[in-house]
């Protein structure tokens, strides 16, 4: 690889690997971020950031995309196990370092894997979305005055990169939140079922893509370093690799596997989230991402939660007017749209036991006789003091 991050050569060989450093994400930002040192590691550190951040730019040149979701961390007591406190999962640029490096050395796996078993190559792909899948955050951008074109992977990014208004500061982060939300699911498939054509990982904007630097907790991985290593003849190649069928019986057993690991994940957050906020009422500034006949659906940055806060009781009674042509919440003088800033409380409903959920209600804007009155200060979690 040059200065410019252009790949010379590529060559793939069994290894032994001579490790320098164990080190977290944090601590290697540290180490770049420290203008004291100047070791070996560091600057090591430093020159790989600098090729890490130039690989990105031509991503983003071919048309890959930057979204985002909301991460949470929990904080766990040492003794209980129990969440303490939640805070919202932040990503440095050590975090992007490693991760240029790894896409890199997926694309080039994938393209020699399916070099030498073309039929047989278990492979990754991100379908295109269709059109219609973006209607949402065409809405919700129109509403800000912002154009999303969505025609190609490479508009759609540079639309995004428009998309930003210094008066609202996390307004690009939800716009982008949103478009993850419009995207098709990545699965993997065998080589030889589809057309080439259709193998293009959308995202990412790689023609050719497949999953194989986590070999430690993703059987794929496995998988294709099986089939690596045949393609350089360190290994007996298995009948199993050639089987076409087989292959992609397991491809779709690992798509089922992830889809379960998925929600596995989100119910975790779930639980983890109502034992936090079990005999608590906090108070958080939201953004709206979205408006419902009967809800809103808010984001609180500051911890990465999101929630939905209903507008009409039990018996289906609202103060409020949905406009479905505009998606905005009406009553009175207050107008609720995507992206406004409102204030709620965040307690738990704990009326049935066995369905405990989030009681969310709005604070703020006013709605006379329908709001929560704000008990600021109020009970609070740990990360409010800090």
């Amino acid at each position: 690889m040059d200065d410019d991050a252009n790949v010379i050569t590529t060559r793939f060989c069994k290894s032994i690997i001579r490790s320098k450093a164990s080190l977290t994400y944090g601590q290697a930002q540290m180490m770049m971020d420290d203008a004291a040192r100047s070791d070996a590691l560091a600057v090591s550190l430093r020159n790989l950031n600098y090729l890490a951040k130039k690989l990105k730019l031509k991503r983003a040149e071919n048309g890959a995309l930057t979204l985002a979701s909301a991460q949470v961390r929990f904080e766990l007591d040492s003794e209980t196990h129990d969440p303490i406190d939640v805070q919202n999962k932040e990503l440095g640029e050590s975090n992007y370092l490693v991760e240029e490096f790894m896409l890199l050395a997926n694309v080039s796996v994938a393209a020699k894997i399916h070099e030498h078993f073309p039929e047989s190559a278990c492979l990754r792909r991100h379908p295109t979305p269709a059109p219609s899948n973006f209607d949402p955050v065409i809405k919700a951008a129109k509403s800000m005055g912002f154009d999303i074109d969505v025609s190609t992977s490479r508009l759609l990014a540079q639309s995004l990169d428009a998309a930003d208004t210094p008066a609202m500061p996390y307004f690009n982060t939800l716009l982008r939140i949103l478009t993850t939300r419009c995207m098709t699911q990545a699965v993997y498939f065998c080589g030889g079922t589809i057309p080439y054509a259709e193998f293009k990982h959308y995202g990412l904007a790689a023609p050719i893509y497949t999953h194989f630097t986590s070999p430690i907790r993703r059987y794929a991985d496995v998988m294709v370093h099986r089939f690596l290593a045949a393609a350089v003849y360190h290994e007996e190649i298995y009948p199993a690799l050639l089987d076409k069928k087989l292959i992609q019986s397991v491809c779709q057993n690992l798509n089922h596997r992830h889809r379960m690991g998925q929600y596995a994940g989100r119910a975790s957050v779930k639980l983890h989230t109502i034992l936090l906020f079990r005999g608590k009422e906090v108070e958080e500034e939201a953004y709206i991402m979205f408006v419902k006949k009967n809800a809103i659906q808010a984001m609180v940055p500051r911890i990465g939660l999101e929630g939905t806060v209903f507008v009409e009781d039990k018996k289906g009674r609202s103060p409020f007017v949905f406009n479905e042509e505009e998606f905005t919440l009406t009553a009175g003088d207050v107008k609720l749209r995507s992206f406004d800033r409102v204030r709620i409380r965040i307690a738990v409903d704990s009326s049935n036991q066995q369905h405990q959920k989030l009681d969310i209600k709005l604070v703020e804007p006013k709605v006379p006789g329908w709001n929560v009155d704000s008990q600021v200060p109020a009970k609070k979690l740990k990360t409010d003091s800090a």
